[in-house]
This record gives structure tokens, sequence and C-alpha cells, in this order.
């Protein structure tokens, strides 16, 4: 569900704002989409001024950065933690900080899926 950022129709001080304004669609922030576990599918959001904005609705794979500085790419299993919320380890959601289970062995994610439209990790 959509959530409004607009301006309250009440003052700080209780009294109403006069004259009050309908809202705009500029103030209208955009839907919750999370990134989970499963076929890769990306979605592609309008932003303002034209500009456009891609983000992770599902993927299974990410990108590692191993220790050794070479780039591979590996299956994402589960995810193991996640600091920004503690049910989304049981929802499989991924976001920035997460920490997952991969055929390369534990990864954290250091990309923001819900921005960048893409799954980096660093190998733990």
């Amino acid at each position: 569900m959509a959530q409004w950022h607009g301006i309250s129709r009440r003052k700080s001080t209780g009294g109403r704002r006069v004259p009050a304004r309908s809202k705009r669609a500029t103030e209208i922030s955009s839907e919750k989409q999370f990134a989970l576990i499963g076929e890769p599918k990306r979605k592609i959001y309008r932003t303002t001024g034209g500009n456009t904005l891609v983000r992770v609705l599902s993927d299974n794979r990410c990108t590692v950065n191993g220790k050794d500085g070479k780039s591979t790419i590996a299956t994402i299993t589960t995810v193991l933690k996640n600091d920004a919320n503690p049910n989304y380890i049981r929802r499989n959601i991924l976001t920035k900080g997460a920490v997952v289970d991969t055929d390369k062995g534990h990864v954290k994610i250091t990309s923001r899926p819900g921005h960048d439209g893409i799954l980096n990790g660093v190998a733990l």
C-alpha cells in the first residue's frame, strides 16, 4: 500500500491549516517491494525527473567477490542472518547486510537490491 508523505492539515499548535490543499501525486511514495529468493525478476520504476530505478523483486544468484579478488557467481539457497529485521530471515528477504548461504559458502550482501537492481556480496 502506498504511503503519503505530504504536509499535515494541522499546524503544530493544533489549529487547522487554511486553505487546505489536496494531496499531490509527488507526495505519494512508491509501494514496498522486497527482494526475495526465487527466479530472477526485476521491475523498472519511474522516478522524479523522468529517471529510472531498477529494483530486484526476486533472484537466486549473486556475484561474490572472493578473498583472492576474483568475482564468481553463486547460487543463493537461504538467508541466514539479517540485522535489518529478524522476520526477514523467515521470509527469505534480501537486503544490504544480509548473510546468505550459497554454494560457495556464506556471503554478505553489499549492494542494495531495492536501489541498485543487482545482488553483489563478499565471501565470509
